[in-house]
Parts: structure tokens; C-alpha cells; sequence
């Protein structure tokens, strides 16, 4: 049985799309195919990369890609938009996708403050991301 293809996106798939990536990966990677993109990808944020290593996951293969990428090259059973921005300006019209499902998160790089600061903000969006993947993989098993 083949994997499903979940593609995650968010605006600069610098964060909340490259970890969701990642969660997917490691917590449903028996089933699932993850992917991630961005509307205006920007490069893989350093705290990104230092706040998920901190929890024993490496980002390092990831790399930010522009969502023209996979657009009709590849069937998604799953899009999932991680910001409110990415949501608006996804192509209504997603070639080969299945379900399109929208989970808001703020953007932590977006976090105006002390290094400690964005720190504990990356950690706070990486963990709900995390909580939001668990939870998503529960409700599949169940259908």
C-alpha cells in the first residue's frame, strides 16, 4: 500500500511548514509522505532548525521550496495551510489534492524580541504543531 502525500505549506516555509514536515515524518512516516512548500520561500530559519534539534529532530535535509514545485507534478491526499496568509493566497485550484484542511499558527519568526524570547516562541509554536500532528494522525486511524 502506497503512503499518503500530505504537502504542508505556509508563506516562507521557514518554520511552521518545515516542522510540521518534520513531525509528519516522524510520527507518521509508516503512513504518510511529508512534504512542505511556501508561497514566498525564504531559507530555513536558524531558530527553526536550533529548536527542533533541541527535541532530537533534524531539519537538516529540508530545504524551502516554492509551492510552483509540486503544483501538478504530484497528487497530495492532503494540503494543509499553517497560516492565515498561506491560506489566502494557495491556488484555489490545487491540481491532484484530495482534502485541503487549514490549521492557523502564528509565524514565530515573526516574534519581535530577545533572542530568549524568540526562542521560547519558536518552542511554543513548534509544540503546538507537534500537538496539532499527533492529534491529526489519532483522528486518521480512526476513519
Amino acid at each position: 500500500m502506497s503512503k499518503a502525500k500530505v504537502l504542508f505549506l505556509c508563506t516562507g516555509n521557514s518554520a511552521r511548514s518545515q516542522m510540521a514536515e518534520a513531525f509528519l515524518k516522524r510520527h507518521g512516516g509508516d503512513r504518510y509522505e511529508a512534504y512542505s512548500a511556501g508561497t514566498e520561500p525564504k531559507g530555513i530559519n536558524p531558530y527553526t532548525e536550533r529548536v527542533m534539534e533541541e527535541i532530537g529532530v533534524n531539519v537538516s535535509g529540508q530545504y524551502s521550496k516554492h509551492v510552483k514545485e509540486y503544483m501538478g507534478k504530484i497528487h497530495f491526499a492532503y494540503v494543509i495551510t499553517l497560516c492565515d496568509e498561506a491560506e489566502k493566497s494557495c491556488p484555489a485550484i490545487f491540481p491532484g489534492i484530495s482534502q485541503r484542511l487549514h490549521w492557523s499558527f502564528e509565524d514565530p519568526a515573526a516574534f519581535v524580541g530577545s533572542d530568549d524570547g524568540k526562542l521560547a516562541k519558536f518552542r511554543e509554536v513548534r509544540d503546538r504543531i507537534e500537538q496539532n500532528i499527533k492529534e491529526w494522525l489519532e483522528e486518521q486511524q480512526g476513519k
